[in-house]
């Protein structure tokens, strides 16, 4: 037995065209509940959870359904940004402030000025760094690398990770100030084993969505959304998305087989769909 994409029931997103964080799992039914009474507050919002889950579709999602929804949405990975450019990326910098600066450049607190700054992986930030990031947290004003004045800007900060946090602050390994300065709340987003009935949404969503790109009307069997359902996902949310698309481009017909399936590790006998 097959199942259409259109037939499968995806969760309602909230009424706006925020990003849709697919579920109906009581898990993300009471985090999605939570984030939307987040969303109008300007804490500052901790995201953490495995990587994969889903941590920058949350934070668009929060800043769509918030008061800053007209402005702009900057994400940036701090992990994928050399230590000597942080500073000039973070902050900006004018023409000339160093080699290869032919014009001046704003940094990420400008650009989202007025929106919602999504730092993502911040546990990977350097020490130097995390010091005048605090301090841009604290006084609200930014000067770019060369500059002599300083910009009052106005960010709502998201921050996300995989990492512990509370374990690197005990080890020293991020200041302990800039941690409490962050977490105004936390949200942690469950991994995608702990919610096995979200399987078949969230492929439905990714199989939608490649018919619509590719003209298609491609279905799933049965059988295999059970296996999906079955399988541990170490990957997560990311994990399943790649293997929606490989077996979207390797079937035959309009049908989406098990046979097709490479999991790796294995499909874990102890994560029941119950």
């Amino acid at each position: 037995m097959s199942v259409s994409a259109a037939r499968l029931r995806l969760l309602d997103g909230p009424p706006s065209d925020a990003p849709r964080f697919v579920g109906r799992s009581p898990a993300v039914r009471s985090l999605l509940d939570e984030a939307d009474r987040l969303a109008r507050t300007d804490l500052p919002l901790l995201l953490t959870g495995e990587s994969g889950t889903g941590k920058e579709v949350l934070a668009r999602r929060l800043h769509a359904v918030g008061a800053r929804a007209g402005r702009a949405f900057v994400s940036e990975n701090v992990a994928a940004i050399p230590e000597t450019l942080l500073e000039a990326e973070f902050f900006g910098a004018v023409r000339g402030a160093y080699t290869g600066a032919e014009r001046d450049r704003p940094g990420l607190f400008v650009r989202a000025d007025g929106g919602t700054l999504l730092l993502d992986e911040i546990g990977d930030l350097a020490p130097a760094a995390q010091a005048k990031l605090l301090r841009v947290l604290e006084e609200g004003r930014v000067r770019p690398v060369g500059a002599s004045v300083e910009r009052t800007v106005d960010v709502r900060i998201v921050c996300a990770t995989h990492r512990d946090l509370p374990a690197m602050v005990r080890s020293g390994a991020f200041r302990e100030d800039l941690y409490y300065r962050l977490r105004g709340a936390t949200l942690r987003i469950p991994a995608l084993r702990e919610r096995p009935d979200d399987v078949t949404d969230l492929t439905a969503s990714f199989l939608a969505d490649l018919n619509r790109r590719h003209g298609t009307r491609k279905v799933v069997r049965r059988e295999l959304l059970d296996v999906l359902r079955r399988h541990a996902w170490p990957g997560n949310v990311r994990e399943l998305r790649s293997e929606v698309t490989r077996l979207f481009h390797l079937s035959d017909g309009d049908v989406l087989d098990v046979n097709d399936l490479d999991l790796e590790p294995p499909v874990s006998s102890s994560v029941t769909a119950d």
